[in-house]
């Protein structure tokens, strides 16, 4: 098994994290796992990106140009990585911010009103494992104990008081997960 995942969005919306805890809980189920971001010199508001791959056998680069899955949080990064889905491929969104929603015809789309979500709960904050949650329903690549485990390594100890939110927040993502299109 592996699988190759581009993260995109603005810097703020907790895509590095995303990615991290991804790796974290990679490593905590044995696999090979490489974490690779990308974002420009702005604090927040930027666009920021980060390539995650989770692999059963060694990972020769982490340089990817295609991914099997694409999890795109703004306008921007729907323009660059749509077309960088392989064929067959998942693309999961949040439709807040999307002008444009995709267009391919050859792959796998699911939406997560993330944004909305979060807020729901009264916390914007747990945005991102919204999505999280969302993305590990569509494509079940590591165990929820693994993700558990992630968040422990990947949160500082002093917000560690935190993780039940942030799993409440996952399966909410698990919850409410909306298939758009299916090859």
């Amino acid at each position: 098994m592996t699988e190759e995942i581009i993260i995109a969005g603005f810097g703020g919306q907790g895509v590095l994290s995303m990615g991290k805890i991804l790796a974290y809980s990679g490593v905590m189920q044995g696999q090979e796992v490489t974490w690779f971001p990308s974002y420009g010199p702005e604090m927040r508001g930027g666009t920021a990106n980060v390539s995650v791959i989770l692999s059963d056998s060694r990972i020769s680069s982490p340089i990817l140009h295609e991914f099997d899955t694409a999890i795109i949080l703004n306008q921007q990064s729907m323009n660059k990585f749509e077309k960088a889905v392989k064929p067959g491929g998942v693309l999961l969104y949040d439709p807040h911010g999307i002008v444009h929603p995709p267009t391919r015809t050859d792959i796998n789309i699911y939406k997560i009103e993330g944004t909305k979500i979060a807020a729901d709960m009264g916390n914007v904050k747990t945005f991102n494992m919204v999505v999280l949650g969302a993305y590990l329903k569509a494509k079940p690549v590591v165990k929820m104990e693994s993700i558990r485990k992630g968040l422990e390594k990947s949160l500082p100890e002093r917000h560690h008081k935190l993780i039940p939110l942030n799993l409440q927040a996952i399966e909410a993502g698990v919850d409410h997960l909306e298939v758009v299109q299916k090859v």
